[in-house]
């Protein structure tokens, strides 16, 4: 890749996400690498900071506190593009939507990019969640709904 760092995704998980894509033969690619869930924090910072990218395919709920973790460790982010991840990374990451071929076609856009593209956008990412203080922005959002019902 640009960065120098080996195509290689890391994907921690649960189980049952193991089980689907054992279906999927995923773990028959080599520059995937099933590293199972990670509770130790400092470890899935510095799995995060190694990582080609991360990917974050959460399609409902809010703010996501892996989405935020990630923004401040991993300098390519690759985010399905729903409302509240574009609402919290903007433009620090790269959306892709559940069309068949879109995320494949955003990996090949990524793996063009240069290092200092990619940097860059880490850069963006970590301003980002230092100065918009990202973990509070779905708990206002929670309470001025809360009051509005």
């Amino acid at each position: 890749t640009a960065t120098g760092k080996q195509s290689r995704c890391r994907i921690h998980s649960q189980s049952a996400v193991e089980n689907r894509l054992q279906t999927v033969h995923f773990k028959s690619d080599k520059r995937i690498k099933f590293v199972g869930t990670v509770y130790d924090q400092e470890l899935l910072k510095k799995i995060r900071e190694n990582a080609y990218a991360y990917f974050h395919g959460h399609t409902v709920g809010g703010t996501n506190p892996s989405l935020i973790e990630a923004l401040g460790s991993t300098d390519l982010n690759l985010l399905v593009d729903v409302g509240f991840n574009k609402e919290v990374a903007e433009d620090c990451a790269l959306y892709w939507s559940r069309k068949s071929g879109s995320l494949a076609k955003l990996i090949n856009k990524a793996d063009k990019m240069s290092a200092d593209e990619i940097a860059e956008m880490g850069r963006r990412a970590k301003k980002r969640v230092a100065e918009h203080n990202l973990p509070t922005i779905s708990l206002a959002k929670v309470e001025k709904t809360m009051r509005e019902i």
